[in-house]
């Protein structure tokens, strides 16, 4: 895909943002699941009891109406009599009102009603067309129909109608009329309106739950890969910074080379200890990466402290330095620093003094006689690229994290020579 003229396209993501953003679209995806699931819930919860307290108001009005059409008379003349059932019950509360099928319209598709009886003073009060229309519903069914309205003030009503048959009619015969009541749904209406809020409320805070809960264990997740990440960027850097100082003298010294500027004895002699520098070096940032990323498991065995400080300073490119050695029998684990008081250790052209102890306690110290710590960087000294004395900045760094992974210690102050002391104190094997 070509990139537009005179554009920039979009700028590639680290591997570390693309685990990141991985990270935020699986909680994403955690919370939406979770609530695609929970307002289905809602939902069903919702409409089932919006379904029941329908369900339990038409229950109580079929007993009103079937207890009412139980009342109902037929007088000699065919006519409908509904004395008995004003007698009876009082039916202005809860309101019935009984409708018959004209004659006329009996049989029909659309049925003409007329109001044989209906409350003088009924406690609710409904248009009269609503009281046909729900009687017509229950006349065409030949069954109980219920219809939600408005009253005459504005109240919620429910509507019910029931269907009732002459004494003789067959079982093909339609309905001689129905008895109709009504009943407020004021206050159902209320709880459902509160049910439904709680549940929208509980939904939205579970949603919230999820998310975090989503985020925290997706975070978890990506953690060793963001961990493993910042170890490889980390010894990116590491390898980046301590090898570019070497590489620009190889560079230097073929270029030199090639111009013949200098014997070419000298430069393949300067070119292998840079070559070899650079193998040690590599081997030890690869060691280190290997260590902290657990591909390498570090064993941790009892040596002789003072013997392995003696093989180091006797294979240690000493050159015109003095280097001292005291040491007392001890068993410890070690790390080495006497390359770092040879680099530093001295002022220009000033041949290096370093003095080395090995303690009984299990610690080492390394003195010189240089210029001492330099101010700016006393604070952050064992911190990578924070050297401040011309160097890579990674060799201290180096020995502090091999003495805490030993369990020991590596300070630094100003020594008995004028220079830098550093101490490496390492846990007694037992």
């Amino acid at each position: 895909m070509r990139r537009p003229a005179g554009g920039r396209g979009p700028r590639a993501l680290t591997p570390t943002e693309r685990v990141r953003r991985l990270r935020r679209r699986t909680t994403a995806l955690f919370a939406l699941t979770s609530a695609v699931g929970l307002v289905a819930m809602a939902a069903f919860a919702v409409r089932s009891d919006d379904a029941r307290w329908r369900d339990q108001l038409d229950r109580t009005m079929d007993g009103d109406t079937s207890w009412a059409i139980g009342l109902l008379e037929t007088g000699e003349d065919g006519r409908l009599d509904t004395n008995a059932l004003a007698e009876t019950m009082g039916t202005g509360c809860p309101p019935l009102s009984v409708l018959s099928v004209t004659p006329t319209a009996a049989g029909t598709g659309d049925p003409r009603l007329v109001v044989e009886h209906a409350p003088a003073r009924p406690c609710l009060s409904v248009p009269a067309a609503d009281v046909r229309a729900v009687a017509a519903a229950a006349v065409r069914a030949g069954d109980a129909a219920a219809f939600d309205r408005r009253a005459t003030d504005g109240e919620p009503v429910r509507l019910f109608a029931m269907p009732f048959f002459a004494p003789d009619a067959g079982e093909d015969d339609p309905p001689q009329g129905a008895v109709v009541t009504m009943t407020a749904t004021s206050d159902q209406a209320a709880d459902h309106r509160r049910l439904f809020w709680l549940v929208t409320a509980g939904c939205a805070l579970l949603v919230a739950v999820s998310a975090a809960v989503g985020h925290l264990l997706s975070g978890r997740a990506v953690r060793p890969a963001l961990s493993v990440l910042g170890q490889q960027e980390a010894f990116l850097a590491d390898a980046a910074h301590d090898l570019r100082t070497p590489a620009a003298s190889l560079r230097t010294l073929a270029e030199t080379a090639l111009r013949g500027e200098t014997d070419s004895t000298d430069v393949l002699r300067r070119t292998l200890r840079l070559a070899e520098g650079m193998g040690r070096l590599v081997d030890g940032l690869l060691t280190r990466a290997r260590l902290m990323s657990g591909t390498a498991t570090l064993a941790r065995e009892p040596l002789r402290l003072d013997q392995l400080v003696e093989a180091v300073v006797a294979e240690a490119p000493v050159g015109g330095h003095r280097v001292t050695v005291r040491a007392e029998e001890s068993v410890r684990a070690v790390a080495n620093l006497l390359g770092n008081a040879l680099a530093h250790g001295h002022l220009p052209g000033v041949p290096a003094e370093v003095r080395i102890g090995v303690g009984r306690d299990g610690s080492v110290t390394v003195e010189d006689a240089g210029p001492g710590l330099p101010p700016e960087v006393a604070g952050a000294l064992f911190e990578r690229f924070r050297s401040g004395a011309g160097s890579t900045g990674l060799g201290l760094s180096i020995a502090s994290w091999v003495a805490h992974a030993h369990g020991g210690t590596l300070t630094a102050d100003r020594g008995d020579l004028g220079g830098a002391r550093f101490v490496l104190r390492l846990p007694a094997a037992p």
